[in-house]
């Protein structure tokens, strides 16, 4: 019999409006998705193919729970977005077979590494210590798709201690919850428990420790967090 040198680590997982547990395997990102937002980082708002970035899953972090500011940033920004749950397997999935393989939606703010971001890119070098860090991802509730239906428009926006940071609506999103999930199911095959965060609007800016996130998906839910010193 053959077993694990460490007990393995606890199941990341994301809870659902009906009280039970969405298992995370996976977290995929999508970057620039919405114009104005491209346009804010130096980008062009144009309708090129989505470009994806991971996180570990044990970035997730939920419930309100704090967030303890990273190390090696002083520029920590936040990124309000649309999240995918995926509940059933898939890979070159045509777009109109797309929203069968789609369990829920959540509220999801992907926190970043702006400085270390902004050095990677400038050194033409991979984004991931500036997004895949621990406590990167904070997530609200899951809302089934059974119960919410696939929302296509709704307001999005975030606060930082009540004063409005970022506001705009889903519907402005580059590349629908359809094309982004057809087009990466052709590079991976996507699997129960993948999570995917859709890119966020502009306004993204620094939060500071002391401060707390309140963000909001019309149809879909909230996400709260607030950021605390090591």
């Amino acid at each position: 019999m053959t077993g694990y040198v460490f007990p393995p680590a606890p199941q990341a997982a994301v809870p659902v409006d009906d009280g039970l547990l969405f298992p995370v395997r996976r977290i995929f990102c999508v970057g620039r998705n919405y114009a104005a937002h491209a346009l804010e980082m130096g980008g062009a708002p144009d309708r090129e193919p989505p470009f994806f970035f991971t996180k570990p899953a044990d970035a997730i972090v939920t419930g309100g729970a704090n967030v303890p500011y990273p190390t090696a940033t002083a520029n920590l920004h936040h990124e309000m977005e649309l999240v995918i749950a995926i509940g059933t397997a898939g890979a070159d999935i045509a777009e109109a077979d797309v929203l069968d393989h789609v369990f829920g939606y959540a509220a999801g703010i992907d926190l970043t590494r702006r400085d270390l971001q902004d050095e990677a890119k400038k050194a033409r070098r991979p984004w991931d210590m500036s997004k895949g860090f621990d406590h990167s991802a904070p997530i609200g509730t899951i809302a089934p798709a059974s119960g919410i239906g696939h929302p296509a428009k709704g307001a999005i926006a975030l606060t930082i201690d009540g004063q409005p940071r970022q506001s705009s609506d889903i519907s402005l999103m580059i590349w629908s919850v359809p094309e982004i999930v057809a087009h990466l199911s052709r590079l991976v095959q996507l699997e129960p428990g993948d999570l995917i965060f859709t890119g966020t609007p502009e306004g993204v800016g620094a939060v500071k420790a002391g401060e707390t996130m309140e963000g909001m998906i019309e149809g879909v839910g909230t996400v709260t967090a607030k950021i605390v010193g090591r």
